[in-house]
């Protein structure tokens, strides 16, 4: 069997990135019809309150060219509303796509996907979740203005702050250190996947986003105008968000792979704790161990491994039987 068909963790390996973008691609045509739903049953909601919003202010009148003057309040209306409807759609991007990681981990390490179960995971820690988001955003926007190569090379060492959270349950700062450490020695590879990633789901999202905005230059009426944009937003995120978080969650998985050894942990405990037939696989979460595992510049010591098996270079002491 494949290794992009992980049902058993045996599968589970160091892939390359030509691999992990299949890998997502399949994943993300396989279990299409959670995926699908685990995007329409939070974009739809979101986005539905945000074009309300928008029309609530679309017969307001900035400019009255009678008078030659502005409308103050309808300004004030339009940039509320603005804010409103962009700030509903950050965070049905971030339910969604908080979702599709949940959905798409559970696939991935061979439990039965359920966007039930993920959304209730997603929404328990969705506080969480947002101050991860904000915090590294912020923080890396403040070094992108400060200089540009610290911000772009903070946004890409956090970029799986987010699965570590949903996986490890590691929370805030905490969160974006854990993902930083496992992306160190690894960030141009990281920073090649998800800037591929991110142009194959752009093409699409750009595919999707011109057919709809040539309706809303064909019409003078702004309701179908909203109507459009509402669609052009949830047709774009159903066919966009489970891909980009396929592609992150099997890098975030790989990264462990190599770091950690994390297909013979999970293999172990499954080993150690086989499922009923029927039902999922038991420690599919398996946390991060304590620290990361020994680099192997800086080999630990001892009669013992410190582990079975030894971390790559270790040694023992001078002296001591190996």
């Amino acid at each position: 069997m494949s290794a992009v068909e992980p049902t058993a963790v045996q599968q589970l390996r160091a892939l390359g990135i030509g691999e992990i973008l299949d890998v997502g691609i399949k994943i993300t045509t396989r279990h299409w019809r959670t995926l699908v739903l685990a995007v329409l049953v939070v974009v739809v909601p979101l986005e539905l309150l945000g074009a309300l919003v928008t029309l609530s202010v679309a017969d307001s009148s900035v400019y009255d060219p009678l008078s030659n003057e502005f409308d103050e309040q309808a300004l004030w209306r339009e940039i509320a509303a603005v804010l409103v409807s962009t700030g509903l759609t950050l965070l049905a991007t971030t339910i969604a796509t908080g979702v599709c990681f949940k959905t798409v981990a559970d696939a991935y390490l061979g439990r039965a996907a359920s966007w039930r179960r993920s959304l209730g995971e997603v929404v328990r820690r969705l506080h969480s979740i947002v101050w991860i988001s904000f915090l590294g955003t912020f923080l890396a926007v403040l070094a992108l203005f400060a200089c540009i190569a610290p911000g772009v090379w903070l946004y890409f060492a956090w970029a799986v702050a987010v699965p570590v959270l949903l996986m490890e349950g590691t929370k805030g700062r905490r969160a974006l250190g854990r993902s930083f450490r496992l992306v160190r020695g690894f960030w141009w590879r990281t920073f090649a996947i998800l800037v591929l990633g991110a142009i194959l789901a752009g093409i699409v999202q750009s595919a999707v986003t011109a057919a709809f905005l040539a309706v809303t230059f064909s019409t003078d009426s702004e309701a179908v105008s909203v109507l459009a944009n509402f669609l052009a937003s949830v047709f774009a995120g159903v066919l966009t968000t489970p891909f980009v978080a396929a592609v992150t969650i099997v890098l975030y998985i790989d990264l462990r792979v190599r770091k950690e050894g994390f297909d013979l942990a999970l293999l172990a405990a499954r080993l150690g704790d086989p499922a009923e037939p029927g039902s999922d696989p038991p420690f599919a979460d398996i946390p991060a161990p304590p620290p990361l595992l020994p680099s192997p510049r800086h080999p630990t010591g001892g009669a013992q491994p410190p582990f079975w098996p030894p971390p790559p270079g270790w040694k023992p002491q001078d002296g001591e039987d190996s």
